[in-house]
């Protein structure tokens, strides 16, 4: 019984003294919420807008509704748009830094943590300035008499995929940066030795010992192109909606908390499906921080 209790204090209680309050904290703020959000998405309304706790699938039937179905495709072309850019320019902005030397590594890295530090709304913001009718770019072309009048930049779904890449282009360089890192550099100096090209060294050697980083980074602008719904409101002006426009607008205007969750419940399980397909692709989940 000493013994038993010895075990206790010197192993299971500092445990549970270090992994309670993360316990708690999961508890409180994810597990219940999305429990509480699982449940409203069965519940339905009265004629009041307010919410009735009475089971009932008919959110998840009106999910299937045409101009949502419309929404849903403008909601993947933007995000899968957003993903190609973001891959075309980090890639080699994610190569760049990791054969940089030390000196200015850190210097091109805080390049791409730095716009973490400032609130991505007020990012947003700034480019609607930039691009507005009466914006700096339009006076500058007018200036220039390259225009004659202001050329529309806003509210479009040009528009919406900038604001996309630009809030989440970081989210792409990260996880490549990691995987660039760690190419071993002899590999590619067989490549060469053995004769090939450096195209062909950066189709056939370099391209496939990153896919973890380009698909862990794909995953990680993927999935919140398709919620990021205050880019989509400022800069496309309501032209090019997606999913989490469609979510707020039942939590807000619309007074629909049911169909709201049950969306919201659909973006969830897109996001573990594709977390599975990762994982079983062999993706290292850590770099998902997960």
């Amino acid at each position: 019984m000493a013994v038993s209790r010895h075990h206790f204090r010197s192993n299971t209680l500092p445990a549970i003294v270090m992994v309670g309050p993360v316990i708690l904290w999961l508890l409180f703020f994810v597990t219940l919420p999305l429990l509480y959000v699982l449940i409203m998405s069965f519940c339905g309304i009265d004629d009041s807008y307010n919410v009735v706790f009475q089971f009932t699938a008919i959110n998840y039937q009106r999910i299937f509704d045409p101009n949502y179905i419309q929404i849903y495709a403008t909601s993947l072309i933007v995000a899968f748009l957003t993903t190609l850019i973001c891959i075309a320019i980090g890639y080699p902005f994610s190569f760049l830094i990791a054969r940089t030397g030390s000196k200015h590594k850190a210097a091109l890295y805080m390049m791409v943590i730095i716009p973490f530090w400032t609130n991505s709304l007020i990012r947003i913001y700034g480019w609607r300035t930039l691009l507005g009718t009466n914006g700096w770019l339009n006076t500058l072309l007018s200036a220039l008499h390259i225009t004659n009048e202001p050329v529309r930049f806003l509210f479009n779904r040009g528009a919406t995929v900038l604001g996309m890449v630009y809030c989440l282009f970081p989210f792409m360089v990260l996880p490549l940066y990691t995987a660039i890192e760690k190419l071993d550099q002899s590999l590619m100096e067989a490549s060469s030795d053995l004769g090939a090209r450096r195209v062909s060294t950066f189709v056939r050697v370099i391209i496939p010992l990153t896919m973890s980083g380009i698909f862990s980074g794909s995953i990680m602008v993927f999935i919140p192109s398709l919620g990021y719904f205050f880019v989509a409101d400022i800069l496309g002006g309501g032209n090019s909606d997606v999913i989490g426009n469609l979510i707020e607008r039942q939590f807000q205007s619309g007074n629909n908390w049911p169909l709201g969750a049950a969306l919201s419940i659909i973006l969830i399980f897109i996001t573990l499906l594709l977390v599975k397909l990762y994982q079983k692709m062999g993706g290292d989940m850590e770099s998902l921080g997960v």
